[in-house]
């Protein structure tokens, strides 16, 4: 028995295919206008602006960090009456945080858009 081999030929695609659009440049689409790309913000800048936005949670952000390193210095000199009211503290400070945080969220979304 023979076997019968069939060849198959693959065409190559034509070579003046036309682009529908260049893909290193965004498409062009009407009536659409895109917003101009931002400046990159460094990490110093960023924090100022959000701490000019909101800046109850630095401040709350602060207060409990400060609580919690005076706590635990309290603790370990032995003042355990102390230690414990500022533990309370820092619950209070990071209540007072979460509140900031939740109210700044509103007022960004309730905020009228440029």
């Amino acid at each position: 028995m023979a076997e019968a081999t069939t060849k198959q030929t693959i065409k190559a695609p034509p070579t003046s295919v036309s682009v529908p659009f260049d893909f290193s440049q965004p498409p062009i689409i009407e009536g659409f206008n895109p917003l101009p790309k931002l400046k990159d913000e460094t990490f110093k800048e960023k924090f100022m602006r959000k701490t000019k936005e909101n800046p109850f949670v630095p401040i709350g952000c602060l207060g409990t960090a400060g609580a919690l390193i005076y706590g635990l210095r309290a603790f370990h000199q032995g003042k355990t009456r102390q230690s414990q009211l500022l533990m309370r503290g820092r619950i209070f400070a990071q209540g007072f945080t979460v509140v900031a945080i939740i109210f700044g969220v509103f007022a960004t979304a309730l905020k009228p858009k440029q």
